[in-house]
């Protein structure tokens, strides 16, 4: 079975992330210190704020890093909540049992045992241990404020690193008491010579045009980008992968529920919106920014005149600000929805 390439070419070092330089300096100058702060690694998704994060750690610990390093993911605690918890084998000596059912305490409770117990653990052989946790926006309010809390209880032995795409989720007692890193997706240049170093490593021939269109589609998301390269490699073996190829690879990369609901939203049949809204939300795990995102594209790409291409990509925006400080991201979803022809 083949690697997933998003995998097999994660930076193993903070030297090979891509782009990013005054934030990744900042970092190696930290290591270099001995003297790491908590840290807030926030910017839009895809832009190497897990690779910073664990390649700061093999910097830190070496190859046994994850002796030193503990990872959670907000979201799962706080979205699928005691299915996840059940699932996480590392938490089945403080739940006491893998029956969701049998669980009395709440999920907030729960999270707060968890991450004291972690954060108490001493390190080994350093002098401070790392707790990452991403997607940090998914915490409400009583998480944070419980973070902030054992944050300041461990700070001695422990390092939290905090990654999210929505800072202004996070409060401000929360985000003063780490180090504010902004990433950003990485230029055309610097991506289009990494597509064609693991084209090369890979052994593919990618035409000129091939880079710029796959360069076009990823907008600096390397994530995109490889995960795109790769779909082509095997769906176009044995061939020059050019333009073509790409956008035949990308139109199958849209899901059907996206064009659903873009079609619904044009026809104004609110039911079948929120039909695919579901669909796109617990069939296809989206988040609401991934859906706009999408919905933006078929927006660009779409035959209307510019003038009503100009009012639809103005509704999406409003839907996107207001989804940083939304509490339901299917609510701001109809709502675009709900307006997007008026």
């Amino acid at each position: 079975m083949k690697d997933i390439w998003t995998v097999k070419y994660r930076p193993s070092n903070l030297d090979e992330v891509l782009g990013n330089e005054e934030s990744v300096d900042m970092i190696r100058r930290l290591v270099c210190s001995k003297n790491l702060p908590h840290l807030v690694l926030h910017g839009p998704e895809n832009t190497g704020k897990s690779s910073a994060a664990f390649a700061m750690a093999r910097e830190i610990y070496g190859e046994d890093y994850e002796r030193n390093l503990t990872y959670f993911n907000a979201s799962d605690f706080f979205e699928q909540g005691k299915r996840y918890l059940v699932r996480d084998k590392r938490f089945l000596r403080i739940i006491g049992t893998d029956d969701p059912s049998k669980i009395q305490k709440s999920v907030i409770s729960l999270f707060k045992e968890i991450v004291n117990e972690y954060a108490s653990m001493g390190p080994i052989d350093s002098d401070f241990k790392i707790i990452f946790i991403d997607n940090a926006e998914a915490f409400n309010s009583d998480a944070q404020h419980a973070l902030r809390r054992i944050m300041e209880k461990y700070t001695t032995t422990c390092r939290f690193v905090l990654s999210t795409t929505q800072p202004s989720k996070l409060i401000a007692p929360l985000r003063s008491r780490g180090l504010q890193l902004f990433f950003r997706h990485v230029s055309a240049e610097k991506l289009a010579a990494f597509i064609r170093q693991v084209a090369d490593s890979e052994g593919l021939s990618v035409s000129d045009d091939g880079v710029d269109a796959l360069g076009y589609h990823a907008n600096g998301n390397v994530a995109r980008a490889l995960h795109t390269l790769q779909v082509a490699s095997l769906q176009f073996p044995a061939t020059v992968i050019g333009a073509q190829e790409i956008y035949d690879c990308t139109l199958k990369e849209r899901s059907e529920n996206i064009t659903q609901l873009f079609q619904a939203a044009v026809a104004k049949d609110i039911t079948e919106a929120r039909k695919a809204i579901d669909n796109l939300i617990l069939e296809d795990g989206m988040s609401g920014q991934e859906i706009l995102l999408q919905l933006h594209a078929m927006t660009v790409s779409s035959n209307e005149s510019e003038e009503t291409i100009a009012g639809w990509m103005i509704r999406i925006a409003d839907a996107d600000l207001c989804m940083t400080d939304a509490s339901s991201e299917r609510i701001q979803l109809e709502n675009l929805v709900a307006g997007f022809c008026t």
